[in-house]
């Protein structure tokens, strides 16, 4: 297991670029002999048969970030990517994808080695794309329930920064829907002496980023929450030319399709209505990624909340309020109307002689705890429906 998790956490790929990690996956299926298929390009499926019995399905991530490691780790990682404009990064591991594939595999190892305690099929989802919600998508649109046999229940997890050795889940609405947008601002280029012969795109756009807070703020209902975030803002070369565009991007965050459409009308609404109110051309909104809702079975969650009990103890599970981070995990099972049960794992260590926050305790010698916390889970919650 830990082997598995250096090799991967030093060898990261960005979304849907995950070759080397999927014929990694691959090759720890083949030895398990674990039949198995590339899907949505670089995911991968593993069919784990053990006579009669239901099927269940369990998920886990495989992409890295854009992100240059500073952690001090000895199997950091230095790997390089490009993104889909051309631009070379550094890539990591940042989010955990690295600890679930590793628990999954671990996961799976330990059923290989005890058939007798179980029976059925685990369909096992090592899924691209994550961070750019294009995995999933991608792995359905290629026919992943058609190639795969259907489970009646979807299993997925999380490493978390909260103790290592407990559990969080929600029952219920879990994690927000989230849409990005990218917004293109045209205006009329000029010298900063002359702004009469302008239509000025930044103080467009800065009145037009003020104006998107008040959806939250002023439009909406206030228990109906939701998160409008301007994560970027590019526009001119030149402290005294007056530039003839601007674009910034948008992050939207909302629990229920209403509120969703209703940010999403009024982002168009004040995109546009100040570009009238600048005199200026009429401005471009592209969408650019959109997360699904992940919205876990309420009775489904019960029961794998026993199972999780059962196996850590009462008090190292707990029910968490829904998060405004997204996940694509909900599509595999809104897709074919089957229930699905997504949770969360710790991964802090705390400890006294930790360093300065820089050097995360996560990374320190002694994750192994986080790493055994994923596998535990994975097999309390596989054998909740398997179990002989």
């Amino acid at each position: 297991m830990h082997q598995m998790y250096r090799h991967l956490h030093a060898h990261p790929e960005l979304s849907m670029q995950e070759h080397q990690t999927a014929a990694y996956i691959g090759q720890q299926l083949d030895a398990l002999g674990i039949e198995n298929f590339l899907c949505g390009g670089t995911g991968v499926v593993g069919i784990q048969r053990n006579g009669e019995g239901p099927v269940v399905a369990f998920r886990a991530d495989t992409d890295g970030l854009p992100i240059a490691e500073d952690t001090g780790a000895d199997y950091a990682s230095t790997a390089r990517g490009q993104l889909a404009d051309g631009t070379d990064v550094p890539v990591m591991h940042g989010c955990g994808h690295d600890t679930h594939v590793a628990a999954a595999l671990t996961a799976a190892a330990r059923l290989a080695e005890q058939t007798a305690a179980w029976g059925g099929t685990i369909v096992w989802i090592f899924q691209p794309g994550e961070e750019t919600s294009a995995g999933a998508r991608a792995m359905l649109d290629d026919g992943l329930w058609d190639k795969a046999p259907k489970p009646s229940v979807i299993l997925g997890q999380h490493v978390f920064p909260f103790p290592a050795g407990t559990i969080g889940l929600t029952s219920g609405p879990a994690m927000a829907m989230a849409d990005s947008l990218k917004v293109t601002l045209h205006g009329k280029q000029s010298h900063g002496s002359q702004p009469q012969d302008s239509i000025d795109p930044i103080v467009q756009g800065a009145y037009t980023i003020t104006r998107l807070q008040s959806l939250v703020s002023r439009e909406l209902h206030p228990q109906s929450p939701a998160v409008l975030t301007c994560g970027s803002f590019h526009a001119g070369l030149k402290e005294n030319i007056i530039p003839d565009r601007a674009e910034f991007t948008l992050n939207i965050r909302t629990f229920d399709e209403e509120t969703r459409t209703q940010v999403l009308d009024g982002v168009t609404r004040i995109v546009q209505a100040e570009a009238a109110a600048s005199d200026a051309p009429a401005p471009q909104i592209e969408a650019l990624n959109s997360f699904p809702k992940l919205h876990n079975n309420p009775e489904h969650t019960q029961r794998v909340k026993q199972a999780l009990i059962g196996e850590l103890g009462g008090e190292q599970v707990a029910d968490l309020p829904a998060a405004m981070g997204s996940e694509d995990f909900g599509a595999l099972g809104d897709e074919i109307s089957v229930p699905y049960v997504y949770w969360f794992f710790g991964g802090f260590l705390p400890r006294e002689d930790a360093p300065p926050v820089n050097h995360s305790p996560f990374f320190l010698p002694d994750y192994e705890l986080s790493l055994a916390t994923g596998v535990r889970a994975a097999l309390a919650g596989l054998g909740h429906y398997l179990a002989r």
